[in-house]
């Protein structure tokens, strides 16, 4: 069981500053730097490993009879570098000495010697899977370096050396030398005469923030990486492991590869490594299996948070976190130029794009991105279906396909047209989704697509959390009673903006909200009609759509401008609809939707389609079309981290933003109002832009 406090101190502001400490210490209370007076209300001191700036807080924890803990990171850390400032994910703390330090014994190793639970079943059988799991995504403790490396040809013999940085505690303290680096390197050499030597730079050296101790190893048969790659990708490529006291070590065993280790790490003495260093034996006398290492190092030892909510988590969701990082780094490799998109966009848009190594550029034309670079191997963007001639021509000229971005179907509480940051986006490889006129990526997966039993599980789950929490699209308006008559058949029309371009393309006949509500009331003569104009429309952010009120009320029976779509969805029956998104929200409701134009999902066996798609085919059951455009296609992020992140995730933020009163009492905005807003959003975007 982990330690768990109420009021801890620390003298460091580096470690007072990381985001969510008090539950990655397991503390109610964080102070920094402690009076004397403060002493006895405290449960520990926390200094940071074996680092020279620990001895004020070793010092008043002695004197005040405080314990005092030991914190370091843990070994699934982040996405990046800690030096770059990104937050640490997990850290580990330890009253007897730190792991690193062999000079004496730490929690960890005493947990490897003596924890009688490393022989529990369950506990190692969790060992194994994370095993296969970190491997599979090719985690490590940092994670932004690619993952698709070639070393050569395959089946060449390679050994990988691994280089640390000077001053480095971990080497000290791992009863090692820079001398250990040069021997590590003539043994590698001498006992693989036939293998190529691989030296591979540590990331802060590569980050320009450190030296390391092998910069000049090249030589015969000794080849220095010395570029971004994830440590399980190059291990996969080689024979041999050899390290002085990396944890880069450890993630080999993780591989099954040989190790070869010339300090005392702490993996090392358990009888998994070729042991060349000054290794404590007398305390190190237990065999492992390396499932009982990782149930230590990985299960047991470290604390996690989860990285959306800050919340205590187990070491499986901060893996999960980092395979989701991962994945949606790979869909995309190489440069990204972003033609014609709104400054004010820009800053949103490089996040959601973001990937080791890619550049995101923006450009003002087809021709500007010419002169920023844009040329083979380049990826090219627009926004919705704002490609001109010239984007066109650009696209043509290269053989590139332009790719398509757009908002996704859980975007925010608050309008598009009022500057708000989306949760979602699209980023359509083949169309886009609202566009009839070809195959887009949503319609292929739909289309296509094998789901999972657990992503049919996931999907039915995430129906049913949208539908019990009232979410939509935009999530505005604010509540008010909707007085429909019992025993009568209601059927909701919602608006749109008759300039969209999902009306433009996607309707082939009936087009207009007035054309929609008169096919409405004509299909369904003896029915409660009510119309929802579109939130855009009823703001005063977009003109084409507004239907003149007497015309609305002519038409149908109750007119609802400020009022919730969860709500008009509640007490509705049934739904007709040109292209609008509102259709698929009332689908996740159990609704019949009765379809006039053409949108995502319409043409898959679940609508009345008055207008078909030929191409769609299958017939899908309703969690299979939310598996496919919920979870699959659409690109969430965390705005608060800047991180990738689950559906799941996203409706949690966005209940918390609307339940706290951050959607406007009403949707009407004055004029005026409306355009200081978005001055001082676009002047956000742009000052604040990476």
């Amino acid at each position: 069981m982990q330690q768990r406090w109420n009021t801890v101190a620390t003298f460091s502001r580096g470690i007072a500053r990381i985001p969510h400490v008090g539950a990655l210490l397991g503390a109610a209370r964080v102070v920094l730097r402690p009076g004397d007076a403060e002493a006895r209300r405290l449960d520990a001191v926390i200094g940071c490993g074996e680092k020279a700036n620990t001895a004020q807080a070793i010092a008043y924890a002695a004197r005040h009879g405080v314990p005092y803990w030991r914190m370091e990171d843990g070994f699934l850390r982040s996405v990046g570098l800690g030096v770059d400032g990104d937050p640490p994910l997990s850290l580990v703390l330890d009253d007897l000495g730190i792991y690193y330090d062999a000079r004496k014994p730490s929690r960890l190793e005493q947990m490897l010697a003596e924890d009688p639970a490393l022989d529990d079943p369950a506990l190692l059988a969790r060992a194994r899977r994370l095993i296969d799991r970190v491997v599979a995504a090719r985690l490590s403790k940092f994670n932004e370096a690619p993952t698709e490396v070639a070393l050569g040809p395959a089946g060449a013999r390679r050994v990988l050396v691994i280089d640390q940085t000077r001053g480095d505690l971990s080497v000290s303290c791992g009863l090692a030398s820079e001398a250990s680096f040069r021997a590590m390197l003539d043994a590698a050499r001498a006992e693989h005469p036939d293998a190529e030597i691989i030296v591979k730079t540590h990331p802060d050296v590569l980050a320009g923030k450190k030296r390391g101790y092998l910069e000049d190893a090249a030589g015969p048969r000794v080849r220095l990486f010395a570029q971004p790659a994830s440590p399980i990708a190059l291990m996969q490529q080689v024979d041999h492991v050899y390290v002085v006291t990396s944890q880069v070590g450890m993630e080999a065993l993780l591989v099954g590869k040989p190790v070869t280790c010339f300090g005392a790490p702490c993996y090392a003495g358990w009888g998994l490594t070729d042991d060349r260093g000054d290794v404590p034996r007398d305390r190190r006398t237990r065999t492992l299996t390396v499932e009982q290492l990782v149930a230590a190092a990985y299960l047991r030892y470290p604390r996690y948070i989860d990285p959306d909510t800050g919340a205590p988590c187990e070491a499986e969701r901060v893996v999960e976190h980092l395979e989701l990082q991962r994945r949606t780094f790979d869909r995309v490799r190489g440069d990204v130029y972003c033609v014609g998109f709104e400054l004010w966009k820009q800053r949103y848009i490089r996040r959601y794009l973001r990937s080791p190594g890619r550049r995101v550029v923006f450009a003002r034309s087809a021709a500007h991105a010419e002169r920023r670079g844009f040329g083979p191997g380049a990826h090219l963007v627009v926004w919705s279906l704002r490609d001109g001639d010239d984007v066109r021509a650009l696209a043509a000229r290269h053989g590139v396909a332009t790719w398509r971005m757009e908002d996704g179907f859980l975007r925010s509480v608050g309008l598009g047209s009022e500057l708000a940051m989306p949760a979602s986006l699209v980023v359509d490889r083949e169309g886009i989704y609202f566009d009839p006129r070809t195959p887009s990526e949503v319609e292929t997966i739909l289309q296509t697509a094998a789901f999972t039993a657990d992503e049919l599980a996931r999907a039915a789950a995430l129906r049913k959390t949208i539908v019990s929490r009232g979410l939509s699209k935009y999530n505005v308006g604010h509540d008010r009673r909707l007085d429909v008559p019992r025993g009568r058949r209601v059927v909701l029309v919602p608006g749109q903006v008759e300039d969209d371009q999902s009306v433009r393309v996607g309707c082939p006949g009936v087009r207009g909200n007035a054309a929609l509500l008169a096919e409405a009331r004509r299909a369904a003569p003896d029915a409660f009609l009510i119309y929802k104009p579109h939130p855009d429309v009823v703001s005063g952010n977009r003109r084409r759509g507004r239907v003149a009120r007497d015309e609305a009320l002519a038409a149908c029976d109750l007119l609802v401008e400020d009022g919730t779509l969860a709500q008009c969805l509640e007490v509705a029956d049934e739904v007709h609809t040109l292209t609008s998104l509102v259709g698929f929200e009332a689908l996740l409701r159990g609704k019949k939707v009765v379809v006039h134009g053409q949108p995502f999902y319409a043409g898959w066996g679940l609508t009345e389609d008055r207008a078909p798609v030929a191409r769609r085919t299958r017939r899908l059951t309703l969690d299979e079309l939310v598996a496919g455009a919920l979870i699959r296609y659409p690109t969430y992020l965390n705005r608060r981290t800047g991180r990738f992140t689950t559906p799941e995730a996203i409706i949690a933020e966005l209940t918390a933003e609307r339940d706290a009163g951050t959607t406007p009492r009403a949707v009407k905005v004055s004029w005026p109002r409306r355009q200081v807003r978005k001055l001082v959003r676009a002047y956000r975007g742009v000052v604040h832009a990476p």
